[in-house]
C-alpha cells in the first residue's frame, strides 16, 4: 500500500482499534509433539476470537529477513521500515523520555558479564535487576571521563537494558555494535563504518576501557555492550497520517519509546500484565486506537524457554474476554516478529495474526496458531499492510477514486 494514498483515503470516524502484541509471538515446532509455542498453548479464548475473525502471517520485513523490534513495530503501524528504519538507542531515548536532542548519540546498553579471560558468559548479565541496573549506571555516570568534552551519561531502562548518551560535536552513529550475539568470544570493537565515524569510535574505544576497570570488582554486569547507534530525527506524526488519537501501553520502555517517536499518547509506566488490561478498559472512551505490548514472550523466547513463552500466551489468553467486552470495531491480536525458544532469539518467520471486526469475512480458522493461520483468508500478508486493513474495517478508509 502507497504510504501516501493511504494517508490521502484516511478518514475520520467512530470506530476504535485495538492493536494486542504479544512480542515474539511467532515460533516453530518444538518437543515430542512438534507444536509451536502457541499451538501447545491451552488459548481457549483466542480460539474462539480466531473463529470469528480473518487470519493469516505477517511478514514483517521480507522473505528470509530478520528482523529488530523497531522495524518490525514501525511496519505494523503501516511506516515503511526501510526507510524509516531508526537506531534502536534512539527507541531507548525516546522510551524513557530523555530530552531528544539531534547532537546527542544514543545507544542501547546490555549490561553483560565478562570472564576472567574478557569473554562473554552472559549477554543480559543474568536479566540483571533493574535496581542493580540503577546502581551500576550511576557509578558509571559518576566516574567516567571522556577528552574533548565529550559528555557521558548511562541511564537505566529495565533489567539490563540501559541507554548511553553522548553528547558533543561531531559524533557519528556510523558505528560497528560491540555486541557479539553470542557467548564464548571477546566483545566486539566500536570500529567505525565510515572514515568520518574515526574520532567517535576512539572515545567509545576509550570508554569502554573505562567501563571496564570501574566494573572489574562486579560478579554480574561487569560490562556493557552497545547496539543501535542513532541520533535523533522527526517522524511523520500518528495523528496526521491516520486522524487517530493514539494511546500506547507497554511495561517496557522502549516500546513506549515508539510510540512516542510516532506521537501517540505514552501511558505512564505500568507494572504487571493486568495493569495494562486495566488501563486499556480505563482510558478505552478517551482514545481512537490503542497499542497494548505484551513483552514476556518474546523474552521468554530469547532464554529459550519453551514452557515459560506457553505460559506466557496463556496468561494474555485469560483477558481476550474483557477486551472484547469493549467492543472495539476492530481487534488485531498478532506480534512484531518471531521469537522460537528452538532459536533463542528473533527470526525470519512470518507471524501468526488476526483481525475481527464486525465488517471481517471470518475464514475456516478455528484455532489461533501458526498452522492454522497459514490456512486463513489473510494469506501471508507484508505486515506494513495490516494498518490499512484495520482502517478499512473500521470504516475510516474513503473509497479511492470515481
Amino acid at each position: 500500500m502507497n504510504e501516501k494514498i493511504l494517508s490521502e483515503l484516511t478518514v475520520s470516524g467512530e470506530g476504535k482499534i485495538v492493536f494486542l502484541i504479544l512480542d515474539g509471538l511467532g515460533g516453530l515446532p518444538y518437543g515430542e509433539r512438534r507444536e509451536t509455542e502457541l499451538e501447545a498453548a491451552q488459548t481457549p479464548n483466542l480460539n474462539a476470537l480466531a473463529k470469528d475473525s480473518i487470519c493469516g502471517l505477517l511478514d514483517p520485513l521480507g522473505p528470509g529477513l530478520t528482523p529488530g523490534s523497531g522495524p518490525a513495530h514501525l511496519a505494523l503501524f503501516g511506516y515503511d521500515p526501510f526507510q524509516y528504519n531508526v537506531g534502536r538507542g534512539l527507541l531507548s531515548a525516546a522510551g524513557v523520555d530523555y530530552p531528544l536532542d539531534p547532537e546527542d548519540l544514543y545507544a542501547r546498553v546490555n549490561f553483560a558479564t565478562l570472564d576472567g579471560e574478557g569473554l562473554v558468559t552472559d549477554r543480559r548479565a543474568g536479566r540483571l535487576d533493574t535496581e542493580e541496573n540503577r546502581r551500576l549506571a550511576e557509578v558509571l555516570t559518576a566516574r567516567v571521563s571522556l577528552p574533548g568534552g565529550i559528555g557521558f551519561r548511562l541511564v537505566t531502562e529495565k533489567e539490563h537494558r540501559a541507554l548511553l548518551v553522548l553528547s558533543g560535536k561531531g559524533l557519528s552513529p556510523e558505528l560497528a555494535e560491540t555486541d557479539p550475539q553470542k557467548t564464548g568470544v571477546f566483545p566486539l570493537a566500536p570500529r567505525a563504518l565510515i572514515p568520518e565515524a574515526q574520532k567517535t569510535a576512539g572515545i567509545l574505544t576509550e570508554m569502554l576501557g573505562q567501563v571496564r576497570t570501574i566494573l572489574a570488582e562486579e560478579k554480574r554486569g561487569n560490562m556493557i555492550l552497545l547496539r543501535g547507534y542513532a541520533k535523533h530525527h522527526p517522524f511523520p506524526g500518528f495523528r496526521e497520517r491516520y486522524r487517530l488519537s493514539a494511546l500506547a501501553i507497554s511495561l517496557y520502555p522502549m516500546y513506549r519509546g515508539i510510540a512516542r517517536l510516532l506521537g501517540m499518547e505514552v501511558l505512564g509506566e505500568v507494572s504487571t500484565l493486568e495493569e495494562e488490561f486495566a488501563a486499556l478498559a480505563a482510558n478505552f472512551e478517551g482514545y481512537d486506537f490503542f497499542f497494548l505490548h505484551v513483552k514476556t514472550p518474546d523474552a521468554r523466547g530469547e532464554d529459550g524457554d519453551y514452557a515459560g513463552k506457553v505460559k506466557a500466551i496463556e496468561e494474555v489468553d485469560r483477558f481476550i474476554p474483557e477486551v472484547r467486552a469493549l467492543n472495539p470495531r476492530v481487534l488485531v491480536v498478532t506480534g512484531d516478529h518471531s521469537t522460537p525458544a528452538a532459536l533463542k532469539g528473533h527470526s525470519w518467520h512470518p507471524v501468526p495474526a488476526l483481525l475481527y471486526s464486525p465488517a471481517c469475512l471470518p475464514d475456516d480458522v478455528s484455532s489461533f496458531g501458526e498452522r492454522p493461520c497459514l490456512k486463513g483468508g489473510l494469506g501471508i500478508l507484508p505486515m506494513k499492510d495490516l494498518m490499512a486493513l484495520a482502517l478499512a474495517h473500521a470504516g475510516r478508509l474513503a473509497k479511492f477514486g470515481a
